[in-house]
């Protein structure tokens, strides 16, 4: 497949496209919202205030798909802000959660809007309206329209805190030509791990540097600290509480049918009221079905959105919130990083290893390998093949003061030794930036 068949694929699925996005409406309202910039069309900018320059060319453009790039690009758009002031940062997304966590994370400091769908008009579009001095790509973000647009439009694109599993290596390959013109259209790419770069440049990139994992340069914010002081007041200082953090559609159930097979809690009032466990989806459309799995099983639970002290007889908090892992790490005693017991790729553990809480993942977490295997080896992670092993090495932990005190000492250490990715990105980046 070359760019042109590509595109007129595209055009061909532009009826599915928009029935999708329709259908992602009726779940999330936020689809419904801002569905012209997704073909390029964009408010008029405001008119210059007195003094004030609007020079061309004076943007940074910096694209995160989602929420977890959106978090991770959060100690690049400091950097980048502190580095060049005299320079405009737009941040690109392409969901509602990425745009809204955009918002939180940055508020005002950034323009935001979504990345158009890869079409030549709507691409053409959005760099006409924009005009940016340099593109920055985060982690696997390939559109070959888009990298086509800017190297005609001279406006150099670099590919950053890139990763590629062998899954998504795979998948690549089997359009060789348009993922070699799609690489070799970047003006360079800045891998997490030696293998991430091995996988782009057999794809076609031209020399990938190592630079390092974003994520490891994010510091538990302060706020998020005591936020997560206020809540473990809430779940109740002195019993133990288990998080299964961003877990995914299908892994719920597996961990309420092992909690119910676990021996049931003695009666209240004799003091001890067996562990809590705290259930985070990763995506909060899912809050409700949650919830309704919740009930289906039987299990006395309250929402985290209730915001009141969880009395000794609920056995599950369900987290329907955003924005607040960093205080449900800083929450709990122990943390199963979800997407990671079926195979989805596994999520980010960075986090919860910076907060100093000991992690379980699964079996599934190819989109972290170096990250999950290096904390394995370093003492702050632990693998587990099944739902009932989690459950039973979760109750084991939280049963080990020593051993928790350990694997959260071995995380700090873990996610300190790693940093440097932020760093070694602006000196990519400064060469195009004059």
């Amino acid at each position: 497949m070359n760019r042109r068949l590509y595109t007129l694929l595209l055009w061909l699925l532009l009826p599915v496209v928009l029935l999708r996005l329709l259908w992602r409406g009726r779940r999330q309202p936020g689809y419904r919202r801002h569905v012209a910039e997704r073909f390029g069309f964009y408010p008029k900018p405001p008119p210059p205030q007195a003094g004030e320059g609007r020079e061309e060319g004076k943007t940074i453009w910096l694209h995160a798909v989602s929420v977890g790039e959106t978090r991770a690009a959060l100690p690049l758009v400091d950097a980048l802000l502190a580095r060049y002031p005299d320079h405009r940062l737009l941040l690109t997304h392409m969901t509602p959660t990425g745009r809204a966590t955009g918002e939180d994370l940055f508020g005002e400091r950034v323009q935001r809007v979504y990345l158009p769908y890869d079409y030549p008009f709507a691409v053409g579009r959005f760099l006409r309206r924009f005009r940016p001095a340099v593109g920055l790509l985060l982690e696997t973000e390939l559109w070959p329209n888009l990298i086509a647009g800017c190297r005609r439009n001279h406006i150099p694109l670099l590919l950053v805190n890139a990763r590629l599993s062998e899954k998504s290596a795979r998948r690549y390959a089997r359009v060789p030509a348009l993922s070699g013109e799609s690489l070799r259209g970047l003006a360079a790419v800045a891998a997490q791990t030696e293998a991430d770069a091995e996988r782009l440049a057999v794809l076609g990139a031209a020399s990938p540097t190592v630079v390092g994992n974003l994520k490891f340069d994010i510091p538990p914010p302060a706020g998020m600290l005591e936020r997560g002081r206020e809540l473990r007041r809430l779940l109740g200082e002195n019993r133990p509480v288990f998080l299964a953090a961003s877990t995914r559609d299908g892994e719920e159930a597996l961990l309420l049918e092992a909690l119910a097979k676990l021996p049931p809690p003695p009666p209240a009032g004799e003091g001890n009221h067996g562990f809590l466990t705290v259930i985070v989806p990763r995506h909060p459309q899912r809050f409700d079905e949650v919830a309704g799995l919740l009930a289906k099983y039987g299990f006395p639970f309250q929402r985290r959105s209730e915001n009141r002290p969880v009395p000794a007889e609920t056995r599950v908090v369900l987290g329907d919130s955003m924005g607040e892992m960093f205080a449900y790490y800083a929450a709990c005693d122990a943390a199963f990083i979800g997407g990671s017991l079926l195979p989805y790729g596994g999520q980010n553990l960075i986090e919860a290893c910076a907060v100093g809480v000991p992690v379980l993942i699964g079996p599934h977490t190819f989109n972290f390998t170096q990250a999950s295997e290096l904390a394995v080896a370093a003492g702050a992670a632990l693998r587990v093949q099944s739902a009932g092993e989690l459950l039973r090495e979760a109750a084991a932990l939280l049963g080990s003061p020593e051993r928790r005190k350990a694997m959260g000492k071995a995380g700090k250490a873990f996610a300190g030794q790693h940093q440097g990715a932020t760093r070694r990105i602006m000196e990519r980046l400064a060469p195009f930036l004059g």
